[in-house]
C-alpha cells in the first residue's frame, strides 16, 4: 500500500499540519520498537515517505501511512518529514491504511479486529459482494482466510473492558469470540463476575454463556453459577523414560523440562489463534 506510484513526488511536511487518520485502530506507543525508528531517523532520516491526503482544511493532511513515522520525527527533534499526497477515497484510503500495518509482528487483537472491520466495510462500499468472499480480501495481505476475519471482526462487539482483557491475554480469542454475541448488559454481568474471580471464562463455558444468551434464557444469576462452577481438574502423568527417550542421553532434567515448556507454550499460542 505504500508504494510510490509513477507521477507521484516526494515533498517535505511541516508535522505541524498533519493529523492522525480518522478512527485510526492501531497505536502509536513510544515503546522499545519506536527507539529503534527513532534510532534509524535520527541517523538516516525517513527513508520511506509517509502517504497522506489533503484535509477539508486548506493546508493540513491526513496521514494514511506513516504514524509511526512521524512520532519518531517528533521524539528526534525534526519539524518536518517527506509524504506522498495521494488523492484517494475515503475507502481507498482505509484500505491503504489497514494494508500499511496490517503485517506487523506485534498487533494486539483489538487493533486487528477494528481495522478488519473497516476494511470490510470499505470493500463493501466499493461493491464487492459476497461476505466470504469479502473477508477473504480483507485477510489477503496478512494471510488470514475468511473464517480468521469473521472471529476477528466479532471482537468489535466486545465491551471495551473485555477487549482489554483479549490484548492482555487474558481471555483467549475463542472465547472473546463467543463472548462477543452476548448483549450488552451480558456482557457486563460477565465482567462483574470476571473482576471477582482469578480466572477467566473457559472456552465451555463461553460457549454455554452464548447458547443461553442465544435462547433468551441468560439471567444475572445464571451467568454467576456458570462462570463459578468448578472446573474438574486432570492429573496427568508421563513416566520419565518415555520422555527420555526424545532427548540426547547427556541432556540434564532442567535441559528437559526447558524444551518441553517451549514447546506447549508453542502450541498453546497456536491453539489460541486458531480459536
Amino acid at each position: 500500500g505504500e508504494e510510490q506510484k509513477a507521477g507521484e513526488s516526494v515533498v517535505s511536511l511541516p508535522l505541524s499540519r498533519l493529523h492522525s487518520f480518522k478512527d485510526h485502530p492501531f497505536h502509536v506507543i513510544d515503546d522499545e520498537k519506536m527507539q529503534e525508528t527513532v534510532k534509524s531517523v535520527r541517523q538516516y532520516g525517513v527513508l520511506v515517505p509517509a502517504i497522506v491526503r489533503e484535509d477539508k482544511v486548506q493546508g493540513n493532511y491526513e496521514i494514511i501511512a506513516g504514524h509511526r513515522r512521524k512520532r519518531a520525527c517528533e521524539l528526534v527533534g525534526h519539524t518536518e518529514m517527506p509524504a506522498i499526497v495521494r488523492n484517494v477515497t475515503d475507502d481507498e484510503a482505509v484500505i491503504i491504511m489497514v494494508d500499511s500495518n496490517i503485517q506487523r509482528e506485534d498487533i494486539l487483537p483489538s487493533e486487528k479486529a477494528w481495522a478488519y472491520r473497516m476494511k470490510m466495510e470499505a470493500l463493501s462500499h466499493q461493491g464487492v459482494k459476497g461476505e466470504d468472499y469479502t473477508a477473504d480480501l480483507v485477510g489477503e495481505t496478512a494471510g488470514d482466510c475468511a473464517r480468521t476475519v469473521q472471529r476477528y471482526i466479532r471482537l468489535t462487539y466486545l465491551k471495551t473492558e473485555l477487549l482489554d482483557y483479549a490484548d492482555q491475554g487474558r481471555i483467549i480469542l475463542a472465547v472473546a469470540e463467543k463472548l462477543s454475541f452476548l448483549n450488552e448488559e451480558e456482557q457486563g454481568w460477565v465482567l462483574q463476575v470476571i473482576s471477582q474471580n482469578i480466572t477467566a471464562p473457559s472456552k465451555s463455558q463461553a460457549e454455554e454463556l452464548k447458547e443461553e444468551s442465544r435462547k433468551g434464557d441468560l439471567t444475572e444469576k445464571r451467568v454467576a453459577d456458570i462462570l463459578n462452577r468448578e472446573v474438574k481438574k486432570v492429573s496427568i502423568t508421563i513416566s520419565s523414560k518415555k520422555i527420555k527417550d526424545y532427548f540426547p542421553q547427556d541432556y540434564t532434567k532442567k535441559q528437559i523440562e526447558a524444551v518441553i515448556f517451549e514447546l506447549l507454550d508453542s502450541w498453546k499460542e497456536k491453539m489460541n489463534q486458531a480459536g
